[in-house]
């Protein structure tokens, strides 16, 4: 009796501690948040969300297309692997292999991937800095992001969801298709919202693939052969992230200090609102998909 009684008490107060550090972070990051966007807002005039010099109106078209990139190459090739490793990969050489290369990936400093994206997507094929390169290198930091949070989340669902479809009579493609995959959606979203998340802040790796430089032109043409057109995927383009960080060392404009900090403004509430409707969106699919309400 005596340790039970003390197995809940010490199961309080373990509670209260895990919710205050909980809470500790919680206001650590309003605190940080409030300060970047309060800051960054003091000194807002219109002229800095233009699309010209003065403004970053072409750094944040640049920022949102180059997430949208990344995520159209990273999210396929991770979550095809991770269902390959968690469903069809036996136990072997060749398996323990794969998942050190993965582990190891992971662990890779984006300078690293930066230089070789350098090499491998801009000398070795004779181009220039360009968005698709910046987006393929990115990919190779978020790809194990994706494939471990897809394999753990398959790994961890209940069998009964693999054997009920089974009983069925599904086979193993419509099993994980059409049941596994849409009840593990809300922690797959989890690992693009991350995914998502490291290619906003990005700065290394697009340095050296991206560029430091953005010429686009907003009413002559929308052509994707156009190099000065938004959509082309092989031009260059400086990101909010390398924008931030040009400001800080390398502007010479009087206002260079205020064009950081809104521009760091801009790139928090940008990946607050990319988190908060891909989370919304995981949820609707995954109620539409699972039959719930």
């Amino acid at each position: 009796m005596n340790i039970t009684k003390r197995a809940k008490t010490v199961d309080k107060i373990m509670t209260a501690i895990f919710y205050l550090i909980a809470g500790f972070f919680f206001l650590l990051l309003l605190a940080f948040a409030g300060y970047v966007i309060g800051n960054g807002l003091k000194g807002f005039t219109p002229k800095l969300l233009s699309f010209t010099n003065e403004g970053i109106g072409n750094q944040l078209f640049n920022t949102i297309y180059l997430v949208v990139l990344a995520l159209l190459i990273s999210v396929p090739l991770g979550v095809a692997a991770g269902i390959y490793m968690a469903e069809y990969a036996k136990k072997g050489r060749f398996t323990k292999f794969l998942r050190i290369c993965i582990e190891t990936l992971s662990s890779l400093p984006s300078i690293v991937v930066g230089l070789f994206g350098y090499l491998v997507f801009i000398l070795l094929v004779g181009a220039r800095w360009n968005l698709m390169s910046g987006a393929l290198a990115v990919s190779i930091l978020n790809l194990p992001l994706i494939a471990t949070t897809t394999e753990d989340a398959l790994r961890t669902l209940p069998k009964g969801y693999k054997q009920g479809s089974f009983g069925m009579g599904a086979t193993h493609w419509q099993t994980i298709s059409k049941v596994m995959l849409p009840a593990c959606l809300p922690r797959i979203m989890t690992g693009v919202i991350l995914a998502a998340g490291r290619v906003f802040g990005e700065a290394a790796a697009l340095l050296y693939t991206a560029g430091m430089s953005t010429d686009i032109n907003w009413s002559r043409t929308w052509k994707l052969t156009s190099p000065v057109s938004p959509l082309n995927p092989f031009r260059p383009g400086e990101t909010l992230s390398l924008h931030i960080w040009a400001a800080r060392t390398e502007a010479t404009a009087a206002n260079a200090e205020q064009i950081a900090n809104f521009s760091a403004a801009v790139l928090l509430i940008l990946v607050f609102a990319f988190s908060i409707t891909a989370r919304l969106l995981s949820q609707r699919m995954s109620k539409k998909m699972t039959g719930g309400k």
